[in-house]
């Protein structure tokens, strides 16, 4: 059973840097996608970053170049580097995992195949103006 818990949220100002972990137990996969997504009140959910096994990875439109996902595999952790925050990004951030044989993700992208069947809590991210 794959179990993810995130850490790293927290209380920023407008134009901060927060990176979040995610520590990832349990998966014996070798192929997969990781992502994060985040929940805001009133808002849908939306797919911020992913990485694949391959390395590969994906941002939301939204991202504009500010934040970069990355995976250590010999830690088992997933994490986001998050510059020049915006108010706007403030959110429910959590981890997910599903796998995704090689097939699959050379026809689907990982941030909008769907699927991902464990996830974290989440961890709350509020960026002040």
């Amino acid at each position: 059973q794959v179990k993810m818990m995130e850490s790293g949220g927290g209380s920023v100002q407008a134009g901060g840097s927060l990176r979040l972990s995610c520590a990832v137990i349990g998966y014996t996969s070798e192929d997969y996608c990781m992502a994060w997504f985040r929940e805001a009140p009133g808002k849908e959910r939306e797919g911020v970053a992913s990485i694949d096994s391959d390395e590969r990875t994906e941002y939301g439109d939204f991202v504009q170049g500010r934040f970069t996902v990355s995976q250590d595999k010999v830690k088992n952790t997933l994490y986001l580097q998050m510059n020049n925050l915006r108010p706007e990004d403030t959110a429910m951030y959590y981890c997910a995992f599903r796998s995704a044989p090689a097939w699959v993700r050379r026809q689907n992208r990982c941030l909008t195949m769907g699927g991902f069947n464990i996830r974290g809590q989440g961890t709350q991210v509020t960026v002040s103006s």
